[in-house]
């Protein structure tokens, strides 16, 4: 069912209580406490069969005996009389069902047996599910509070413009109120539970649509469906709804081929990291800062780039900021001269550079600060400004002398991300809010802030990630059946379009000297098994021989290191291949995600791959635009470049060669775990793939 149709559990017009209770801290009594004391204006409809009238509402025996079809029923009862309550509720043609019991998928086989019995029958007949195992959902534009959330006892907020969407309840509660204390409001919430049915990315995608939501905070503790989170998280950065999520358990469960380097490498926590980057979701790693960003994205414009201006009267300050830059992927550019000279007329002592210093004098004479912040909002340089000014807030005789200035600024540049540093009353805060201007208490929290609505405002400004076909994805070749060793690997990627250097497979020492011979020196040569995925872990390779004596020397010494380390491998014979010299070794590399499917891999390769672990990941298949950032974002790009006088890499056709193995592994999704091929060694014009390994499911 598509996440669209979801308005009869976030809108719905009638609601029945199945468990009501009279006590309003029960958790069949909370629901309906909330929306009588919220003026919900749909019908609401207690059912309790002891009862005659439930906090002052007329009860029913059953739901049939209300008499008409509702949109939603919320089931408040122990998890034995759940099953009866969903047929209920089905029976009388509901039209959503959210499920607070507990005591299914998360209490063992038992209880998974009976979720799953609930999924398939609302599936069946057409009826979203939230839960079971959760707190509920609400919509505080129609004051529908259809939830026990033990929060909104103490304060519920009026209606604003941020979603929340948690699989944990209580982490939900809590954000509510830690956000609400900052100053977001809501327009939805939802806790998923055990999540039978609705799961986050159907009600992400909900909101994404949803009119009266601006932005969406997620809790996310995993994932079953990967398709529908990436869907999902499309849908909002096509809509320009800024995503923040905080994603727990970093784990190595996604680590489906722990043989090779790449599958190693891909735990769980690098694959979500990845998938958040290319849907334009900002990852939070605190709550703290999932409440931070979404509170800013709720008040502020997002900024037109990652250029900020900071005005302070501390020099202190503006190097705390610089420092923040720098981590924050924010830049600071400096004023024109012009302008610095017409801080200094107004300011002697004053640094106009950026940070701009107007020094204390300015704390004597206010006017004077204001006219050096026009300068500053004035320069076209500037996507966001932060303001520095210490206590300002705190009196109004001092925060009066500063206003009017700042707020006509606010007008005038609009578009403009502007946020102020300080302490301050309440009523200030709540002042420049109105007039989107963020606080911030800490000015390193400010600049780290801006610099996560900088990224954020790039994301969306991005093209979504295409879904390219596969050129001849249908005709791809068929891979062999059983193990594939290094030889038959070699030969299956090359014939895809990824460039070898030449092989000959040698059966014997002689047969080894003649073909390395031919070939021409130096030689590598390196033992062949199917059962040996490290070669050179078990002195199964041999580099730079140079003649035809060393070959067949290498290769007893070799097959005598193998066989002392690995008794029962299976040896096929040993591969001899040109020694490639004078490039840059890296690794390319795909791990099929159990969650999300084929995850490339691009790094610096070599022995040292998982020490260094300089390695980057994205979807597959991809583009080449995809495939030149993918090589972009790592930090040894400068060896790729050419650093200290050497001559830089064929980055195209390193590009290339990633393209054309992302397209492999994507036509063989089903039937591969992990392929790599390590090293591909890029030259200054073209490069060779010298070593490779294919792992089946």
């Amino acid at each position: 069912m598509p996440a669209q149709s979801l308005d009869p559990l976030f809108c719905p017009s009638s609601i029945a209580v199945i468990g009501a209770s009279s006590d309003p801290r029960k958790i069949g009594g909370r629901p309906i406490a909330y929306m009588l004391r919220s003026g919900y204006a749909g019908q609401l409809l207690p059912i309790n069969p002891k009862q005659e009238e439930v906090q002052g509402l007329k009860a029913y025996a059953s739901l049939a005996d209300v008499g008409h079809p509702v949109d939603q029923v919320i089931v408040a009862v122990s998890g034995a009389l759940v099953e009866r309550a969903v047929e209920e509720a089905l029976e009388q043609r509901a039209r959503s069902i959210v499920i607070f019991s507990s005591g299914f998928g998360e209490t063992g086989h038992d209880g998974k047996l009976a979720q799953e019995r609930l999924a398939a029958r609302c599936r069946d007949a057409g009826v979203h599910l939230v839960g079971p195992n959760c707190i509920g959902i609400f919509s505080s534009r129609n004051a529908m509070y259809s939830t026990f959330m033990s929060a909104l006892e103490h304060e519920i907020f009026e209606p604003g413009q941020v979603g929340i969407v948690s699989q944990s309840g209580a982490v939900g509660s809590y954000l509510y109120g830690l956000a609400g204390d900052r100053g977001v409001r809501f327009s939805h919430f939802v806790a998923t539970g055990n999540e039978a049915g609705v799961d986050v990315a159907d009600c992400i995608e909900w909101m994404a649509h949803d009119d009266n939501t601006r932005v969406i905070l997620t809790y996310l503790e995993g994932c079953g469906d990967g398709q529908r989170l990436r869907r999902a998280l499309e849908t909002a950065r096509a809509r320009r709804k800024p995503v923040v999520v905080m994603k727990v358990g970093a784990s190595e469960q996604g680590a489906a081929a722990a043989a090779s380097h790449t599958g190693s490498l891909a735990g769980a926590d690098v694959v979500f990291d990845t998938i958040f980057k290319e849907g334009g979701a900002w990852r939070a790693q605190t709550l703290e800062e999932l409440v931070d960003v979404g509170y800013a994205c709720a008040i502020s414009v997002l900024p037109q780039g990652n250029r900020l201006g900071v005005i302070t009267p501390s020099g202190g300050i503006g190097v705390i900021a610089a420092d923040e830059c720098e981590r924050s992927g924010l830049v600071l550019p400096h004023l024109p001269q012009a302008q610095q000279d017409q801080i200094k007329e107004i300011v002697p002592f004053a640094s106009g550079t950026n940070p701009v210093d107007t020094t204390g004098q300015v704390v004597s004479d206010r006017k004077l600060f204001n006219r050096i912040m026009k300068i500053v909002f004035d320069f076209d340089g500037f996507d966001s400004v932060l303001s520095f000014n210490a206590n300002i807030g705190k009196t109004e005789i001092e925060w009066s002398k500063v206003r009017d200035d700042l707020l006509e600024l606010r007008r005038q540049y609009p578009r403009k991300l502007v946020a102020l540093s300080m302490r301050s009353r309440p009523e200030v805060v709540k002042e420049l809010e109105d007039n989107h201007i963020l606080y911030f208490p800490d000015p390193a929290l400010a600049t780290r802030t801006i610099g996560a609505l900088a990224w954020i405002a790039q994301a969306q400004r991005a093209a979504p990630s295409p879904r390219i076909a596969v050129a001849g994805a249908t005709a791809a070749e068929a891979l062999p059946v059983g193990d594939i060793d290094e030889a038959g690997a070699r030969g299956i990627l090359a014939r895809a379009g990824v460039p070898f250097a030449p092989q000959h497979v040698a059966n014997s020492a002689a047969e080894a000297a003649r073909a390395a011979a031919q070939m021409g020196f130096p030689v590598v040569i390196k033992v062949l098994s199917p059962d040996i995925a490290h070669k050179s872990d078990v002195g199964g390779v041999v580099l730079n021989l140079r003649s035809e004596e060393a070959v067949r020397g290498a290769w007893d010494a070799m097959m005598a290191k193998v066989s002392a380390n690995c008794p029962d491998a299976r040896i096929q014979g040993a591969v001899v291949s040109p020694m490639i010299t004078g490039g840059v070794e890296t690794v390319l590399g795909m791990v099929n995600d159990p969650v999300f499917g084929p995850m490339m891999m691009f790094g610096l390769g070599g022995i040292f791959v998982e020490i260094f672990k300089d390695v980057t990941f994205h979807s597959a298949p991809l583009d080449l635009a995809q495939a030149q950032a993918m090589i972009r974002a790592i930090k040894g790009v400068p060896l790729l470049d050419g650093a200290r006088g050497k001559a830089p890499v064929d980055l195209d056709a390193l590009a290339q060669a990633l393209v054309r193995l992302s397209e492999f592994v994507a036509a063989h999704a089903d039937s591969l775990a992990s392929v790599e091929i390590n090293p591909f060694i890029a030259l200054p014009e073209g490069g060779y793939a010298v070593d490779a390994l294919i792992i089946r499911k």
